[in-house]
Formats: C-alpha cells, sequence, structure tokens
C-alpha cells in the first residue's frame, strides 16, 4: 500500500509541477524598423509591418539622418525629436489593432513612409 501511496504523490508532484513549466506567458515581441535603407535610400526598411498587439517597433536611425518618426493622429506613439547619430532609435508599443501611417518629418516628400499593421 505504501509503495502505492509513495507512487501516487510523485505522480501528483510531476503533474502539478508541469503546471508551472508548461504555462509560459505570451511574450511581446520588438520589431526592428531602419531608418534609412542600407541602399542609400531615404525610406524605411521594411516599409511595412505586421505585428501583434502589444507589440513593440523599434525605429533604428541607419543612414542618411537626421530622422524622426510621426505616426498620423497618434502624437503618444511619435517622436518629434531627431535621431541624428547611427543607432540611436526611437520605440513605441502598439496596443491597439488598426492600421497606422507614418513617416519622417523632413524626408516625407521624398517618399519616407512606412505602415504598421496591428493585429
Amino acid at each position: 500500500m505504501s509503495k502505492k501511496l509513495g507512487l501516487f504523490l510523485a505522480a501528483l508532484v510531476l503533474v502539478v509541477s508541469s503546471f508551472f513549466i508548461a504555462v509560459n506567458p505570451a511574450s511581446a515581441a520588438t520589431v526592428e524598423v531602419k531608418m534609412g535603407a542600407d541602399s542609400g535610400m531615404l525610406a524605411f526598411e521594411p516599409k511595412e509591418i505586421t505585428i501583434s498587439s502589444g507589440d513593440t517597433v523599434k525605429w533604428i536611425n541607419n543612414k542618411l539622418s537626421p530622422h524622426n518618426v510621426i505616426v498620423e493622429g497618434h502624437e503618444e506613439l511619435s517622436h518629434k525629436d531627431m535621431a541624428f547619430k547611427a543607432g540611436e532609435a526611437f520605440e513605441a508599443t502598439f496596443s491597439e489593432p488598426g492600421e497606422y501611417t507614418y513617416y519622417c518629418a523632413p524626408h516625407r516628400g521624398a517618399g519616407m513612409v512606412g505602415k504598421i499593421i496591428v493585429k
């Protein structure tokens, strides 16, 4: 009888501990977008991204600075300050599903516009 009880307790501990190991909360992702394409074009690279609600976009100054990020209709997600140095970065977390158009204020006329689709 004690052997069965010991086996039962061992199985119970194994099952209960597996819940703590298997339950892994979904973690939000950070997606990087270059400000200024590797080719030297005044563009965001990639130009369009699709992310999940709660994910963060990190814009990294790459080439042909200065750059900034203005998200149309969303001042709280925008970064009006200019990034002058390579590697300087801005981040914004997108919590609401939808489509967001953004641009670099100094280079919008040159076509430096991007889109974020949040699922």
